[in-house]
């Protein structure tokens, strides 16, 4: 089994991104059960029981490598206001003496599992999350390609993912079981080192604008 990447903590002004463990139950299942019905296509573990099967398989996915899962806390009140992660963690099987074999970090990733509080949505604290992962992605892991993917009927979550600068690759019919019990297609997305400066910047200047608001 090949080791996964650290899972390391990330601060920011709004936000800061936490290793997620057992510890961050109570105020998970809190954020979970505040408001459900913003949700819709987002599978979001519902009760105790869900959130404790939804922590095993966390952490089954950083022990494998495969997974780096966060907490997201609110920066000023320390308060659980839902979670995300990097998935599908991928090293790729470079030829002997290539430039890039023995690179320590993962060579790409996705960005996924997200969800929120309804009481967080609108506050920045989804795109500031989005700014530190997508840095610490490249900057230092330096990956290739970073990867979104969401229900093709999610709206909401494909604006907010074109928002962040990445480019729709395309639909996978038939991709995953639905959060409404369906079979969904999804869309995915994708963000590459070269287009990376650019989205920084689109990112920064969004969490800018909405410095003023608080």
């Amino acid at each position: 089994m090949t080791p996964g990447p650290p899972s390391p903590t990330l601060q920011g002004e709004l936000v800061r991104l936490e290793p997620l463990d057992r510890r961050h139950l109570p105020g998970l299942l809190a954020a979970a059960t505040e408001d459900r019905a913003h949700f819709g296509f987002t599978p979001v573990p519902d009760g105790r029981a869900g959130l404790e099967a939804y922590l095993e398989r966390a952490e089954a996915g950083r022990r494998e490598g495969s997974m780096v899962p966060f907490a997201t806390v609110g920066a000023a009140d320390g308060r659980v206001l839902g979670s995300t992660r990097f998935a599908c963690v991928e090293r790729w099987d470079w030829p002997p003496g290539h430039p890039q074999a023995g690179r320590s970090g993962p060579d790409v990733v996705e960005i996924g599992f997200t969800w929120l509080a309804g009481s967080a949505l609108r506050s920045g604290a989804n795109l500031e999350a989005k700014l530190l992962m997508l840095a610490h992605a490249f900057e230092t892991w330096e990956v290739h390609r970073v990867r979104f993917r969401t229900d093709r009927r999610n709206e909401r979550s494909r604006l907010a993912i074109e928002g962040l600068g990445a480019g729709l690759d395309g639909i996978l019919r038939a991709d995953l079981p639905g959060a409404d019990g369906t079979v969904r297609d999804s869309a995915y997305f994708s963000i590459l080192a070269v287009d990376w400066p650019r989205a920084r910047s689109t990112i920064r200047a969004r969490l800018d604008r909405r410095a003023p608001a608080g």
